[in-house]
């Protein structure tokens, strides 16, 4: 009587989803529970490589001395900071969509090949070896060329102090700015009288051959360059590599904004709110998405019992556009645009073989085995 009673304490127990159940017609019903293999269908991200030059204008010590002692007009006295976008690449790569997870169930399950990172592969396809997962860090700031260290703090042209006389005792006397400008614009127009005795041959000496009259004119240019700049100021240019992720969602009429970039801050992500928009826009071919959805739908009232799916990418075309102006173009299937559709049950349960495109959801081939 003992082990009668356990056996039934045993039976009273045991979880309700491992029990079948009769209705009142007697029919008996499956376990509610539904085992198998759990997949994603792939969604394509984007990554975007902006290239921008950072402009420096630094005005000259001597700017206010501009007309006056040279005759430039409208000198800049003010700094100024500007970013000019100079390139734009798109990239693409394929990660898991995760509104796009199934579960592959009954025979099905058994049949299923994924990739690393469990993206649906195939169908009673044989394993196959598969490259690893390469992990890509985005440099979000990178310099792309040497930055200039010039700074007029270290440009002298004369000399900060004279010395003093019986007047003053032998003390140094600090040279006077107005000085310094004049000496400045002196050294400027001197470069160019040597430059016009040397093209039209009135130097007292000639140079010994071509090439040391070429340097000798070369570096006269460069000695006025420099000076010119403590009236007219000097640029510095700077370029920068920055690198952003995008993850596609919806078309939308007015795209969304992917970065943005201001003269103070440069290129900076899309949430900062510093800097003006720049937009990404995706343009699929009309009535594309609507043919594909038509021809997809299934009037088997099984479709989709195996929750085999693939996908049906739709070829876009994408643009960068900053200011209304486009930077850059390119056309490329993008998965998650695309339609969704059951696998055919007679595939399945047929013996073929199925081969997806890993990148999109598509099927690449079908075998009958």
């Amino acid at each position: 009587m003992r082990f009668i009673a356990v056996v039934i304490g045993l039976i009273l127990v045991m979880p309700a989803f491992g029990q079948r159940k009769k209705k009142n017609n007697d029919e008996v019903v499956a376990p509610t529970f539904v085992e198998g293999v759990v997949y994603a269908l792939p969604r394509t991200a984007l990554r975007v490589y902006v290239k921008a030059t950072k402009e420096t204008f630094m005005p000259g010590p001597y700017a206010g001395y501009a007309n006056q002692l040279l005759g430039i007009k409208n000198a800049k006295t003010e700094a100024e900071t500007k970013w000019t976008i100079t390139e734009v690449r798109i990239t693409s790569f394929v990660e898991p969509d995760p509104n796009q997870i199934y579960k592959a169930v009954g025979d099905a399950a058994l049949k299923v090949t994924l990739t690393s990172d469990g993206r649906i592969s195939g169908i009673n396809v044989p394993n196959s070896t598969e490259q690893p997962i390469t992990l890509k860090t985005n440099k979000i700031i990178e310099t792309a060329d040497a930055v200039d260290d010039f700074s007029f703090d270290y440009f002298t042209d004369t000399p900060f102090y004279t010395p003093g006389d019986s007047t003053n005792g032998f003390q140094p006397v600090r040279v006077s700015a107005d000085k310094k400008a004049a000496e400045a614009a002196k050294r400027v127009l001197d470069c160019r009288v040597n430059r016009f005795d040397m093209v039209a041959g009135m130097m007292d000496e000639f140079h010994p051959d071509g090439e040391a009259y070429k340097v000798s004119l070369e570096e006269l240019k460069r000695i006025e360059k420099n000076y010119l700049s403590l009236f007219v100021g000097r640029t510095v240019r700077k370029n920068d590599i920055f690198t952003f992720n995008f993850i596609p969602k919806e078309i939308t009429k007015n795209g969304e904004v992917v970065f943005r970039i201001s003269n103070k801050n440069g290129v900076v992500p899309a949430d900062d709110l510093s800097g003006k928009p720049v937009m990404i826009e995706f343009d699929v071919e009309d009535g594309m998405i609507d043919k594909f959805s038509k021809l997809a739908k299934s009037e088997n009232p099984d479709a989709g019992k195996s929750g085999l799916y693939y996908r049906i990418p739709a070829t876009t075309t994408v643009r960068i556009v900053n200011e209304l102006n486009t930077v850059a173009t390119a056309r490329f299937p993008i998965a998650q645009f695309g339609v969704v559709a059951p696998l055919p049950e007679k595939i399945v349960d047929g013996g073929y073989m199925v081969k997806y495109n890993t990148e999109t959801g598509a099927i690449k081939s079908v075998y009958k085995r």
